[in-house]
């Protein structure tokens, strides 16, 4: 399934390289229409797609749309009002036939600075970080690089059962500070920070690292190897937190409302393409065949596997418990092989046009009619009881927005800490399922019927570590479930609930799909 960041890594890469450019070189789009999106903050999100002449965006924040459009890591992006991370927009513009994605990224920047008059200045900051530095003594595993080879990789490990295996990082002909950037991406349990190489070190190394999984630290016992203590004891070196000078974006000005689109708009730009395959093949599954496959790059679709229930929630972006209809529509299962035209951009189809593809495809071949209606719905009800709940006024300068990081304890359960600031609870309750998805099954509704807006954090103990602390011959570690972090930190309640809720109902759909 396509993701908001595999696209927007495309832009960043050419956009760095124009960034340098004066305001008279920026080209702009020939027309557009912007507006607040309709879509929660959980639905899906395109960043940046071209076709038929049309470039879209779907759901995304001023704080997506500047680090597209310029480049800039998110955490770099400094300043601005509270909804910078919360408000969100759809934009659709035209473009010149043969516009690439890097031009467009250019149009992007016209269009913020004209549409939502956003200003913004570049400067260094000190930024918290973790320094790569050298212990003075180096590690076993840290060599000079052989020349055979080159890149980075963590091959799958071997283990006995009931083993916890390390996680392994094996580099080659690597410069420092490519390696300091390669761990921060593999470890991000770990690291919550740039990784900045302050070693020393020049040339290129050889580097064959292990440690293991943050989360399953207690439950490795004494076998367990923490990130921090392998990068000193294999390789010499060490993560220090410090202070250091960063490159930051800073946004002096935006506004929150855009400039109204021109008259007749919708009817300026070019129409969407057909939402519908160019070539697809539906058939039954084989017997006892796994379930894989999702959307492909190049406007591909490869499912095997499915059943229509779980092909309507695909397309329809539902959770499970949203769909109702006959019973076979769980048991029967499909394959469905589909690609889009190639012309007018394919290679740019996002998953949301994808989605639209697959349901118009759904609705030919299954002959398939429906209807919304609210039917009661296993959710989970953010509550308040008679406690006083421990809740800190927000703060209303703080962007608005939820983050969630984790700290390993060696010997102890491990936390993940989720740090909301200047939410509502309904914003909360918006973001919480993403935020604990292995506990929360099911949406969350706040039925707190408190106002206002808070600055909220709690602390839980992830899943997997959480079961793995329960077995029998565990050691207490001081584990802690979502649902405990909630109670006794917030003195607020998370309970499975039956609440109305929109149900897509299957009123008709044939049981063999028509032929190829």
């Amino acid at each position: 399934m396509f993701r908001l960041a595999g696209q927007v890594i495309l832009i960043f890469a050419i956009a760095r390289a124009a960034f340098g450019q004066s305001a008279e070189t920026i080209p702009s789009f020939e027309v557009a229409d912007v507006h607040v999106t309709t879509q929660s903050a959980s639905s899906p999100r395109t960043g940046g797609s071209i076709r038929n002449g049309r470039y879209e965006i779907k759901n995304l924040t001023i704080l997506d749309l500047i680090s597209l459009a310029y480049g800039a890591d998110q955490a770099k992006i400094q300043g601005g009002p509270s909804w910078l991370a919360s408000d969100r927009f759809d934009i659709v513009a035209k473009v010149p036939a043969g516009t690439n994605n890097s031009t467009a990224g250019l149009m992007l920047r016209t269009l913020l600075a004209d549409r939502f008059k956003l200003a913004i200045h570049n400067e260094d900051k000190p930024l918290p970080v973790y320094a790569l530095i050298s212990t003075g003594k180096r590690g076993p595993q840290l060599k000079e690089a052989s020349g055979v080879g080159g890149g980075c990789q963590t091959p799958p490990q071997p283990n006995a059962p009931g083993e916890i295996p390390y996680i392994v990082l094996s580099c080659r002909n690597m410069l420092m500070g490519n390696i300091a950037g390669v761990i921060r991406a593999v470890a991000p349990g770990y690291l919550n920070k740039p990784v900045v190489d302050m070693t020393d070190l020049k040339g290129l190394w050889d580097i064959e690292l292990k440690w293991t999984n943050w989360d399953l630290l207690g439950a490795a016992g004494s076998s367990a190897i923490s990130l921090f203590d392998g990068i000193e004891k294999q390789l010499g070196l060490k993560l220090d937190q410090r202070q250091h000078p960063m490159p930051v974006t800073v946004v002096d000005r935006v506004n929150q409302k855009p400039t109204d689109n021109i008259p007749d708009v919708v009817q300026k730009l070019p129409p969407p393409p057909p939402a519908e395959f160019e070539v697809a093949d539906i058939k039954p599954s084989a017997p006892g065949a796994q379930q894989r496959g999702g959307f492909q790059p190049g406007g591909r679709l490869d499912l095997q596997n499915f059943s229509l229930k779980n092909l309507i929630t695909l397309a329809w972006s539902l959770g499970d418990d949203m769909v109702a209809g006959p019973k076979w529509m769980e048991t029967e299962r499909f394959d469905i092989v589909a690609k889009a035209s190639g012309e007018g951009g394919a290679g740019n189809v996002d998953g949301d046009t994808l989605r639209l593809m697959l349901r118009a495809l759904l609705i030919d071949r299954f002959k398939i009619t429906m209807h919304t209606e609210n039917q009661p719905r296993p959710v989970y009800a953010l509550m308040t009881d008679k406690r006083e709940p421990r809740l800190k006024k927000a703060d209303p300068s703080n962007r608005t927005g939820c983050s969630r990081v984790g700290a390993p304890n060696v010997g102890s359960a491990p936390m993940q800490t989720m740090t909301c600031l200047n939410v509502t609870l309904a914003q909360l309750a918006e973001r919480l399922q993403g935020l604990a998805p292995a506990y929360l099954d099911h949406p969350v509704v706040d039925l707190t019927g408190l106002n206002g807006a808070w600055d909220i954090t709690a602390s839980w103990t992830p899943r997997a570590a959480f079961e793995l602390a329960t077995k029998p011959e565990a050691a207490p570690d001081g584990s802690i479930t979502v649902f405990e972090a909630f109670d006794k930190q917030l003195s607020l309640k998370l309970e499975a609930s039956m609440q109305p809720m929109p149900v897509v109902v299957i009123d008709k759909a044939e049981q063999k799909p028509t032929e190829n």
